[in-house]
């Protein structure tokens, strides 16, 4: 089961689905509260677990009562939180949000999302955005190589984020709950860190997660950034095969549900 980040939809995990279809059955919906994905009307304070609610509805809905859980940032944190419901075979989480070592770190994060939602939603951004040199500049908190994103890519990214109505409330959400819960569960779990994300910097992110979720294995992905499977597809798509064989699973190729 693949999980997107914020502002984004099933489409991010496009580049490795190929090479993880070949091995298993995928499922990759998009997260409640984005694009095409179920409609939520709740408290900041409850915008998390609504998701969860929400990631565990269609896990039912398609006979998962369990699955291999890989996670992108936002979707990184819903696969730990559904770890931690006891729906979760491994973790793969893929510089997942949720920790961070102060309030001010906090208070960056959320300076980020809110500013890069009024630069996407500008109505000139898309314009600006067929420049590989200004998509460079632009969405390097994103990917390492976001020049090599091409204009569908970006009208995806930006058609995913005008359809994400719940951004507000999840940032409002962020402040007022704090951080994620320390994690302990029996399920094998991986935090892998892109050494260039500029997003969520490990030093300030990565480390209070690995300190949250005792026990995990952790690994640095190198010269790729927040969003991994944009920079480097076939290195992702490897650590999580090998994540997975090595829990011992049973490997069953099958189709994917978005």
């Amino acid at each position: 089961m693949l999980l997107h980040g914020a502002t984004s939809s099933w489409r991010a995990w496009r580049p490795v689905l190929p090479a993880l279809e070949a091995h298993h059955r995928v499922f990759a919906p998009t997260l409640a509260g984005h694009l095409s994905g179920t409609p939520i009307a709740t408290e900041p304070a409850r915008i998390v677990p609504s998701i969860v609610d929400d990631a565990e509805r269609a896990m039912d809905q398609v006979g998962m009562a369990d699955a291999h859980l890989v996670g992108n940032s936002l979707g990184g944190w819903i696969a730990l939180e559904l770890a931690r419901r006891g729906r979760a075979r491994s973790v793969v989480a893929l510089s997942p949000a949720g920790a961070w070592r102060c309030p001010r770190d906090l208070a960056r994060l959320l300076l980020v999302f809110r500013s890069a939602a009024a630069f996407g939603r500008h109505p000139l951004t898309r314009g600006l955005l067929r420049s590989a040199v200004f998509r460079r500049l632009a969405l390097r908190g994103i990917a390492r190589y976001p020049e090599r994103m091409s204009a569908a890519d970006v009208d995806d990214m930006l058609d995913d984020l005008a359809g994400c109505t719940i951004l507000p409330d999840l940032l409002q959400g962020a402040r007022a709950n704090g951080a994620i819960r320390s994690l302990r569960t029996g399920c094998p779990m991986m935090l892998a860190w892109g050494t260039e994300d500029r997003l969520l910097p490990f030093a300030r992110y990565g480390r209070p997660m690995a300190e949250s979720v005792p026990g995990a294995v952790v690994v640095r992905l190198p010269g790729v950034g927040h969003v991994p499977m944009a920079d480097d597809p076939d290195m992702v798509a490897r650590i999580v095969l090998d994540f997975i064989a090595g829990t011992g699973s049973d490997v069953s190729p099958g189709r994917r549900s978005a």
